[in-house]
């Protein structure tokens, strides 16, 4: 059946670049969009499956667009952001807003050198119209931000810092994620209280000019410090560490001390900062019984491999279910590996984390 998909973007230039590009492929029809106003009005007109999405626009911004779409008629939408920190700070609140995925402009805000991203812009688009859209028809935009207001408020004791932990871990978190990565990690991480004893380290497929905002954004929910690892630095508890983008994120042992640490991309795996490295990593620089994963949203099979292994090893693994993944496809490869010590819902993984510490 074919995809009804709606390009929005103030650039002429752009709207004809990406009509061929999807053009090209033999399942889409294409309407295009000059501004958010036209967005709103096409998305209540036409009923598009999916939007590729500008922020950059006159009359009405995208993200002033997308907040009027998902209150009116929630669909799934890919923002097409600049590669800036400036275009990656509007592209984690448009996430925040609703949106399923992003893909960052190669060349600026006019990109002539589109063909570089043409594959993963498909790839992520055909996702993004099959995807589970995290809030849907009947919750508006403004009931769901009021809920998360009061969520923070009663979750605001978890957030007093603790002191920098010295005692050496007795366990280790890794969590690979993707496709809608960043509103599930929002999710579940500021969940874990400020004396979490289990360092964590996240692989979330992100370009490198995203994941140092990124790790700022999580820093300001999370009771546990978030920092990027942009260099070596010793695995402690009380701290999660987010892969950097543009590089593959591992842990190694040098002197006795476990450490993390960025690596160039490895060129055999097609995502990255890649799961199943990190996960490789792992596997043989650490005692796997004392190791979780937690696998969530993404497109593709990700780390699967390394994940079932960690749990034939004797590890544990948590698969997220379906009812909550983005897109089911990371934890599904999990699942039917047989690599998946539990299958659970978002909102209950971080309870799960908790529990597991004193087990």
């Amino acid at each position: 059946m074919p995809i009804r998909l709606l390009i929005v973007d103030d650039s002429a230039l752009m709207r004809r670049q990406l009509s061929q590009l999807f053009e090209a492929q033999s399942d889409f029809i294409i309407r295009t969009a000059r501004n958010g106003r036209e967005a709103v009005e096409e998305n209540r007109a036409w009923l598009p499956d999916v939007l590729t999405l500008d922020i950059n626009m006159p009359e009405m911004d995208g993200l002033t667009a997308l907040a009027a779409i998902m209150a009116e008629r929630p669909v799934p939408v890919v923002m097409v952001s600049s590669l800036t920190e400036k275009g990656a700070l509007a592209t984690f609140e448009a996430l925040a807003l609703g949106a399923v995925d992003y893909i960052a402009k190669p060349g600026g805000t006019i990109s002539l050198s589109i063909e570089t991203i043409e594959s993963e812009l498909v790839a992520k688009v055909r996702a993004a119209a099959r995807a589970r859209l995290k809030f849907g028809k009947g919750s508006s935009l403004a009931e769901r931000l009021r809920r998360e207001r009061e969520e923070r408020q009663t979750a605001k004791p978890a957030f007093v810092r603790r002191s920098p932990a010295a005692q050496e871990a007795e366990g280790l978190v890794i969590i690979g994620v993707s496709t809608g990565g960043p509103s599930t990690l929002e999710e579940i991480l500021p969940q874990l209280p400020a004396d979490y004893p289990f360092p964590i380290i996240v692989a979330q497929h992100m370009p490198a000019a995203f994941t140092g905002p990124f790790a700022q954004r999580m820093d300001q929910l999370c009771a546990l410090n978030v920092v990027e690892v942009n260099r070596p630095l010793e695995v402690k508890p009380g701290t999660i560490y987010l892969g950097k983008g543009g590089a593959d994120v591992v842990v190694t042992v040098r002197a006795g001390r476990l450490l993390v640490l960025a690596k160039p991309e490895d060129r055999r795996y097609l995502w990255h900062p890649s799961v199943e490295v990190l996960g490789r990593s792992v596997l043989e620089h650490c005692e796997v019984s004392h190791v979780i994963g937690v696998m969530l949203t993404g497109m593709g099979y990700d780390g699967a491999d390394a994940f079932a292994e960690i749990k034939r090893q004797g590890g544990r693994t948590i698969a997220e279910a379906e009812e909550t993944a983005v897109v089911f496809g990371m934890p599904r490869e999990l699942i039917e590996r047989g690599g998946a010590s539990l299958i659970l819902p978002a909102h209950q993984i971080a309870a799960q984390l908790i529990n597991w510490v004193n087990t």
